[in-house]
């Protein structure tokens, strides 16, 4: 690379690191964006557990969480299609939230929050029984053998969303990827989970219902690409431990 390629390169990498900053140090201004610290979560409750009705959204509509929310395009779809529900768009990158809070915010949209978080430590977020429905769009498969623990839609974390989740609690699960869809489905029919919906292929005939055509970033490209967009809900007993296959095969 030449000097000046170089330099413009320095220059871009700079202004993205900018810009960066000036988002975070944006949404610490915006209402509903909570940004703990990990020393106000690692290993003890957040403040507003079992309190975002009470605290956060001043009343006692069901309360839904986008899990992995990137820019929040479903987050803020599902928010304007329902506005008698809560909703919640949690993610790790804040880069990536900024972009959902700015039009919650700008829009007073006020059924939604959005929490910058690992979900890793959902638990000390919110209480028994505080979430109605969890939404998982598009989530990292984690293909890996020893990393398949951490995919969202494994036993580890369908036993930690029991916790959460009202009784029979609804999950929702959009993926462009058929390892991840067809392994979460032989997870649910081992462990005798009710299946409400499935699709091998969503938009092979329009969905019925408009929350399942809410667009997002990485979706509009996998349709651009041809890729089938799968999808899947179903009932989680908050009773019933969850088993892994992989477990019960060893």
């Amino acid at each position: 690379m030449s000097g000046s390629g170089l330099q413009k390169a320095n220059s871009n990498r700079l202004n993205v690191g900018k810009n960066k900053l000036s988002r975070f140090e944006e949404m610490l201004h915006f209402d509903r964006v909570f940004q703990p610290s990990f020393h106000e979560v690692y290993g003890r409750d957040y403040y507003l557990k079992g309190c975002w009705s009470k605290r956060v959204f001043h009343n006692n509509n069901p309360i839904i969480l986008e899990l992995g929310c990137g820019k929040g395009e479903y987050t803020i779809g599902m928010a304007k299609l329902f506005p008698r529900r809560n909703f919640i768009g949690i993610d790790i990158k804040g880069a990536r939230i900024w972009k959902g809070a700015k039009i919650a915010n700008d829009t007073n949209l006020s059924n939604t929050a959005f929490l910058r978080t690992r979900i890793e430590w959902i638990q000390s977020y919110f209480g028994q029984g505080e979430i109605d429905e969890i939404w998982i769009t598009f989530p990292d498969p984690q293909l890996k053998r020893r990393r398949k623990k951490k995919r969202l839609t494994g036993a580890l974390f369908l036993n930690s969303y029991r916790n959460l989740l009202k009784d029979n609690g609804i999950i929702h699960l959009k993926t462009d990827h058929a390892i991840l869809y067809n392994d979460t489905l032989s997870l649910l029919k081992f462990n005798g989970l009710e299946i409400l919906m499935q699709a091998a292929d969503l938009y092979s005939s329009p969905p019925v219902d408009p929350v399942l055509s809410i667009p997002t970033f990485y979706e509009s490209q996998f349709l651009e690409e041809g890729i089938p967009i799968r999808y899947v809900s179903f009932k989680l007993p908050s009773r019933k431990e969850i088993i892994d296959l992989e477990d019960e095969e060893a």
